[in-house]
């Protein structure tokens, strides 16, 4: 059976204010509400990940939290691994190949740029910019996540919240 990487940009965040971090960003609520489409989306589709893992900047954890509900997939089940915020795409693709290789569907909420640059960089096909609550779906041409690099995935394809009927 083949593996495939789900990756996701997170969902619409407020705009920083002037005290806070970047990293505490919320959702804003056409995220809240992109990021529910996107999940009930999913689950008409019976999408099943095996893991989520998600960059821990709370609009990351907020998206992949509102998918996980969608799914039934319990959310303390989902991974918040700091790697995966402010990463470049050598550090994305390092988190990637180490996966467990009886992971065989993966989604990965992370961050601008560096998710449109990973989604190209491993299936060499032209994506573009990701909009917010955009989602790639990339098949692997390899067997173990270790073997994932540049051009060995397929693309299958790009949806975002815009698109959806529902």
């Amino acid at each position: 059976m083949s593996k495939k990487l789900y990756l996701l940009r997170h969902a619409s965040a407020l705009d920083k204010l002037a005290d806070q971090k970047d990293f505490e960003r919320e959702l804003n609520s056409t995220g809240m509400q992109n990021a529910t489409r996107m999940g009930l989306h999913l689950a008409s589709r019976k999408a099943a990940f095996d893991i989520i893992i998600s960059s821990p900047a709370a609009r990351a954890l907020t998206t992949a939290t509102l998918i996980a509900e969608q799914l039934h997939y319990d959310p303390s089940r989902i991974h918040a691994n700091e790697n995966v915020y402010e990463a470049s795409v050598r550090s994305l693709l390092q988190t990637v190949n180490q996966f467990k290789d009886t992971w065989k569907d993966v989604l990965l909420v992370g961050h601008n740029p560096s998710v449109s640059y990973l989604a190209e960089y491993l299936s060499k096909y032209e994506i573009g910019h990701i909009t917010t609550c955009g989602l790639v779906t990339l098949e692997l041409q390899v067997k173990k996540w270790e073997e994932v690099s540049e051009g060995t995935t397929t693309f299958v394809n790009y949806e975002y919240p815009e698109m959806l009927n529902f």
